[in-house]
């Protein structure tokens, strides 16, 4: 069951808890003194800690489209000159005793670790459940994640198991909307999307009108489209060639030598097809077997 309040139960935690940033203790688990030890870190994951950049690795879900490295270095200059202002939200790594996953503030994390700065943390005991359930809570509040990241957020939420309840529940987000967000997922080449990037400009119906017209159309035709010095700019791109009039394909009827139909040749910008069917057939298997002879031929003619 979806935990509603998970990110808002966390925060309320940490201020309840002390101010000042404190070391981060190892966990234990064994015997009387491994419960008190419990016991005295369960008190200590109500407050901040200051946790060295180098042991905190990346966890839950991809929700960035771009790695927006002008952002991180606007980060840099404002947490180097007035410090960090929030906190980030860890987990004791599952793996690697001594080590830790995010939750969310990956960006802060970064510029941290580029700053070589300890970083400022809650950090609390979640499974891969209320990881990404935190996650997803985080990235519905957060104004700076285009609409088609958090839909990419969604998909791979419904990839990992998780049912359309928990993904609402998540990014507090209706069914008809997350229906929408996944839609279009499903509508358009991975590539392309990854192509296109977060396209801050492009809203909701602006995804719906690209992923209606791009039905039936090649994959790597439309990456190929995706040209432009910003996300917005390629998500343009690939909508005006979409609205471009479409190359009627010059047909022409391949005939033997009694005049019967072999097949067609259909010849478009950039390719040439043969589709040789009927009395064509076994022309066809006859051709594949000769066709190094015939280009020999036909390269010789032309030298």
């Amino acid at each position: 069951m979806a935990r509603k309040n998970l990110l808002k139960d966390l925060l309320a935690q940490a201020h309840a808890g002390q101010d000042t940033p404190t070391t981060a203790l190892p966990r234990s688990h064994r015997g009387a003194i491994g419960a008190v030890s419990q016991s005295l870190a369960d008190l200590k994951s109500r407050a901040l800690v200051e946790v060295p950049a180098e042991v905190i690795d990346m966890a839950g879900l991809s929700d960035r489209l771009d790695a927006d490295p002008e952002g991180i270095e606007a980060l840099k200059a404002s947490i180097a000159e007035y410090g960090q202002q929030v906190p980030v939200l860890l987990r004791h790594s599952a793996t690697q005793e001594g080590r830790f996953d995010i939750v969310f503030g990956r960006r802060r994390v970064q510029a941290l670790k580029e700053l070589r700065l300890p970083v400022k943390a809650m950090v609390r005991n979640l499974n891969d459940h209320d990881l990404v359930i935190a996650q997803g809570q985080e990235n519905s509040a957060r104004k700076d994640l285009s609409f088609i990241e958090k839909a990419n957020f969604a998909a791979q939420m419904q990839q990992g198991g998780y049912d359309r309840k928990v993904i609402c529940d998540a990014l507090s987000i209706d069914k008809t909307v997350i229906s929408r967000m996944l839609s279009i997922i499903d509508a358009l080449p991975a590539g392309l999307i990854r192509a296109i990037g977060a396209a801050p400009g492009a809203g909701r119906d602006r995804w719906l009108a690209l992923a209606d017209k791009a039905q039936g159309q090649p994959p790597e035709v439309l990456i190929a489209s995706a040209q432009g010095p910003d996300s917005d700019a390629r998500f343009l791109a690939v909508l005006e060639s979409l609205a471009l009039p479409k190359a009627v394909p010059s047909t022409r009827t391949l005939t033997g030598r009694d005049g019967g139909q072999l097949g067609l040749a259909r010849k478009t910008k950039g390719k040439t097809v043969i589709e040789l069917s009927g009395q064509g057939r076994d022309f066809a298997d006859w051709l594949i077997d000769h066709i190094e002879d015939l280009h020999r031929d036909w390269s010789n003619k032309n030298q």
